[in-house]
């Protein structure tokens, strides 16, 4: 898809040349002083992409193609210089309704996002980060001022995976703070390389601190693989594979793959995908994935993509639609299909994306058995754009020489919805599970392990024994936010993201 968006562009769907004319304007000093596109390098990088690519473009009036006659329109000029603060200007005046702006109640962009500098983003979408290796949740104390953090699980080969703490530990305070809402983004969520963790116990609703400290630090590139945990579980005969993926990751398609050819090579029955924690990530592995699962038959439609309606208008239907693949997107390795007419999906309020993608993707073919919570709802699509006009502003992965060295910003709009064989994209509520079960913060137990809540669950589902045993969840409180709400990968289906290590 991403040749059709190069011609497109190339074809003029935006302004395409700046002219130095003669639009005054007055500075600060009163001196009268010629302004052009040029002088506002960023918004004018974020219009261009907005209103060539962004999947509201018709119904954002700043977007609309009658707004501006050209780059040195004074109008455009004075449009560009009316919001001084870049992220500002991408979310208030060229989103449509964008939750920064609007709030959740009224949001209808929920998830386009905007970073100062793109090389944030494009490591975020590669799963490199700035991490101490502590993966967690935050909830408000019943005072709804106070914070409190749930640990979800830990980073191997982190600062943290040595440490003593691990999944389901509590902690209310930073470097000797107590947590509240005022100040936990800068206590949580700074530049800081280092931070020591106050830690406390549940004692019925209250959050108790406990005197325990946890010093951590953070590795800076650290690389988190997205496959958490690979096993396979032998119950009433038998052989049940065990996937935790965490991130659709391109860098991680060919360790990926060969887990499947472990399933395959052991004959399992039944295929357990744990997607609790996973917010999206790369449309391909998604589409790899998928054809691990059903089957390697490329002539069986995956997704449509339906991008906005001038795009839409000019390109052919096949350019739009993908199918399922017979080998990796990349190294081209043959795939490891399973052939399954039937999978279990752990899925709760932090699935998103590319997760929700395989779901909705595979339920037109085999039986999709949802397990945990109603998902996020996320079927629109984006992908990565810098200031590159030689690339028309998509990031190619290759083109980091030629990105203009005044602007550095990055954006991540979304760009389309994406649907299913049978047409069906409407999911923005979430996809409701089959069997409903929260995670329980007073009892998350052992990922990975036959008697860790949501497992055990799924496994009493595929055995049948479901009712035989009590799941009822005692403190299934939600949770306002998570240690990636600044990730990229959080909630994001990169169309065709060409980010690899």
């Amino acid at each position: 898809m991403k040749k059709y968006l190069l011609l497109l562009l190339s074809a003029g769907l935006f302004f395409t040349s700046c002219k130095n004319d003669d639009d005054i304007f007055p500075d600060d000093n009163g001196d009268e002083t010629q302004k052009t596109a040029n002088d506002y390098p960023v918004q004018n990088f974020m219009y261009q992409v907005m209103n060539s690519f962004y999947f509201w473009q018709e119904d954002v009036p700043n977007l609309a193609d009658s707004k501006f006659k050209s780059l040195d329109d004074p109008d455009y000029i004075s449009f560009l210089a009316s919001e001084e603060d870049p992220g500002r200007f991408f979310y208030y005046e060229l989103c449509k309704n964008h939750v920064d702006a609007v709030g959740n109640a009224s949001a209808q962009d929920r998830f386009s996002r905007a970073f100062e500098n793109y090389k944030d983003l494009v490591n975020s979408l590669q799963g490199i980060s700035s991490s101490n290796g502590v993966e967690f949740q935050l909830y408000l104390a019943k005072n709804d001022v106070d914070v409190y953090g749930v640990v979800t699980y830990i980073l191997p080969n982190s600062d943290a995976f040595n440490k003593d703490i691990t999944r389901g530990d509590i902690f209310n305070g930073v470097n000797g703070q107590t947590l509240n809402v005022s100040n936990y983004l800068d206590l949580l969520f700074s530049n800081n390389t280092s931070y020591t963790l106050n830690m406390a116990d549940l004692s019925g609703d209250s959050i108790i601190g406990n005197g325990k400290e946890v010093a951590l630090n953070k590795i800076e590139n650290f690389s988190e693989n997205p496959i958490h945990i690979k096993k396979i579980i032998e119950q009433n005969g038998k052989k049940i594979g065990y996937l935790m993926y965490n991130s659709f990751l391109a860098a991680y398609d060919d360790e990926l793959n060969d887990v499947f050819g472990e399933f395959k090579s052991e004959n399992i029955d039944e295929l357990i995908l744990d997607f609790r924690y996973n917010g999206g990530g790369r449309v391909t592995s998604a589409i790899q994935l998928a054809s691990a699962v059903y089957g390697t038959e490329t002539d069986k439609l995956f997704l449509r993509a339906r991008y906005n309606d001038k795009i839409m208008s000019a390109v052919e239907t096949s350019s739009v639609e993908n199918y399922f693949t017979n080998e990796t997107f990349d190294s081209k390795t043959p795939l490891n299909t399973l052939n399954l007419k039937k999978v279990y999906i752990i899925a709760t309020d932090r699935t998103a994306s590319a997760s929700e993608l395989v779901m909705n993707g595979l339920a037109p073919y085999i039986d999709v058995i949802h397990v945990g919570e109603l998902t996020v709802g996320k079927s629109e699509f984006s992908d990565t754009f810098v200031d590159d006009p030689l690339t028309n502003y998509l990031y190619t992965g290759n083109n980091d020489g030629s990105i203009n060295p005044d602007n550095q910003w990055g954006i991540q709009p979304l760009l389309g919805k994406n649907e299913n064989a049978d047409g069906f994209s409407g999911y923005e509520g979430g996809l409701v599970p089959d069997y409903e079960l929260p995670e329980d913060i007073s009892n998350l137990g052992v990922l990975g392990e036959i008697d860790e809540p949501l497992l055990a669950f799924t496994l009493s589902i595929i055995s049948g024994n479901t009712a035989k045993k009590n799941f009822a969840s005692t403190s299934s409180k939600s949770p306002f936010a998570h240690s990636k709400i600044f990730s990229a990968t959080t909630n994001a289906m990169v169309m065709n993201g060409l980010l690899n290590r």
